[in-house]
């Protein structure tokens, strides 16, 4: 599994941090940042909370 930003779309608005802390977090430049690109199976579901929970739609997960 790895999980998809598309940074045109993306707004930093922090609730996929929210979601799912362990695979993204906000850097001091306000900048989304993706700290495990191929995250376990046992983190899927928070992903998808992640990616449901995004406004902008930016997130999405590839098998």
């Amino acid at each position: 599994m790895k999980i998809k930003v598309d940074r045109d779309l993306c707004e930093s608005n922090q609730l996929c941090v929210l979601a799912c802390p362990d695979v993204f977090e906000i850097d001091d430049s306000d900048e989304l940042v993706v700290l495990i690109e191929n995250p376990d199976e046992s983190l899927r579901e928070d992903l998808m909370a992640a990616v449901n929970v995004c406004p902008r739609l930016a997130l999405s997960i590839e098998d």
